[in-house]
């Protein structure tokens, strides 16, 4: 069969890849500690699981209307309200099958062939091949360690051209659990407004998911929210990652645009999952508290941990569940003939001496790192700091 240049050309993502040799060796008896996958090892809360069942029980089980049932779109619409003091009306909102595809919906729509979307690394993996299927050419912006893997100015004004069009990231970060400060996003947005035809997608999936306060959206920054889509969903902070929603905030006429994209690909997502929405929308965050303090806690066990092994850079995650050192210092070291190269070679090192499972920084544009999700049992992730520290340390004194 003669499959297109587009499917032939797309790249896997690694983090889903990874996760596949996990299981394949766990299959095969192999004692694999997977943190390979962003998922929250927490259950759904209960409240919600009822809000579902409730809606089942009310034969909820037709066609939804393409961007959402409207009292969903006001839930969100209040939830923006309540926790981000940004104003919107039903008609901006679009929800989708999950955060992904609402991030393809507006890419979809935006990019021409040709055009440049501007993306700082490290950044989330599909990123990269959503842009390239819609025709745009990724500029990468490198960050780094030192500067918490974080976009200046500088950088940004340098990085634009005549065919810039769009501005991709993520905050709080997957991969580095970096966060924006409002002063931070404030002045990017004054290098962006400089520049008429540049228009954000603010990735904030991770918002209920931080360790200083609240996250900053740049739509907050006078002069920004006409040239931004927010893009947020249930998955990470409800632990409601097979459910499938996501949503869009954006100016009007990028909305009625994604609705008619949608119309063609996937329509309405799942009606059940859409009312058990509603009470989520609706739920104080405070609710929620439990996951968070206990990611905080085993950001800190890792991190902590991490900081013990020679050779690592690691910054502090201030939001997500992960860990992304900077492992470039093991690059040229050998054990047992074994020459490690680069994070890739590291990773599988990792996976093989270790029987620990990560993903090499390659996926995220930042090749000198290796990414690591803590969102599982202190129990477990001290087990694997430990089988990491004495792989670690046995390549760093070539034993």
């Amino acid at each position: 069969m003669r499959l297109s240049d587009r499917i032939n050309n797309l790249s896997e993502s690694q983090t889903i890849a990874m996760a596949k040799k996990s299981r394949e060796l766990k299959a095969q008896g192999v004692d694999i500690i997977s943190l390979s996958l962003g998922e929250p090892d927490f259950t759904t809360p209960t409240f919600i699981k009822e809000a579902a069942k409730q809606a089942i029980d009310n034969d909820f089980s037709y066609y939804a209307p393409v961007p959402g049932y409207a009292d969903l779109r006001e839930a969100i619409v209040k939830k923006l309200k309540r926790d981000n003091n940004l104003t919107y009306h039903a008609d901006q909102i679009v929800v989708s099958t999950g955060a992904k595809q609402s991030i393809i919906n507006a890419i979809m729509c935006l990019i021409n062939p040709g055009d440049e979307v501007l993306i700082p690394a490290p950044y989330w993996v599909s990123y990269v091949a959503m842009v390239e299927l819609a025709g745009g050419k990724p500029v990468i912006i490198p960050t780094s360690v030192e500067h918490d893997f974080k976009l200046s100015p500088e950088q940004l004004e340098k990085a634009i051209t005549p065919k810039s069009k769009l501005i991709l990231y993520s905050s709080p970060c997957n991969p580095s659990g970096s966060i924006y400060a409002y002063e931070e996003l404030s002045a990017l947005a004054e290098v962006i407004k400089r520049h008429d035809d540049l228009f954000v997608i603010s990735d904030e999936i991770y918002e209920l998911i931080t360790y200083n306060g609240k996250v900053a959206s740049i739509a907050s920054v006078d002069g920004m929210k006409d040239r931004t889509a927010i893009i947020n969903g249930l998955s990470k902070g409800f632990a409601m990652t097979g459910w499938r929603l996501g949503y869009m905030a954006a100016p009007k006429p990028l909305a009625s645009a994604c609705d008619k994209m949608q119309g063609q690909f996937t329509s309405a997502t799942s009606s059940i999952t859409q009312r058990a929405a509603i009470t989520a929308m609706d739920a104080d965050p405070g609710a929620l508290e439990y996951m968070r303090s206990a990611f905080e806690r085993r950001r800190n066990l890792v991190i902590n941990g991490l900081k013990t092994i020679p050779g690592l850079k690691v910054n502090e995650p201030q939001g997500a569940f992960y860990a992304f050192p900077d492992v470039s210092a093991y690059f040229g070291k050998a054990i047992n003939g074994n020459r490690i190269n680069d994070a890739n070679d590291l990773s599988l090192y990792l996976l093989e001496k270790a029987n620990v499972s990560t993903v090499t920084g390659d996926a995220f544009g930042s090749p000198n790192c290796i990414r690591l999700s803590y969102a599982t049992s202190e129990e477990i992730l001290t087990v694997a700091l430990e089988r990491l520290s004495a792989a670690f340390n046995a390549l760093w004194n070539g034993e």
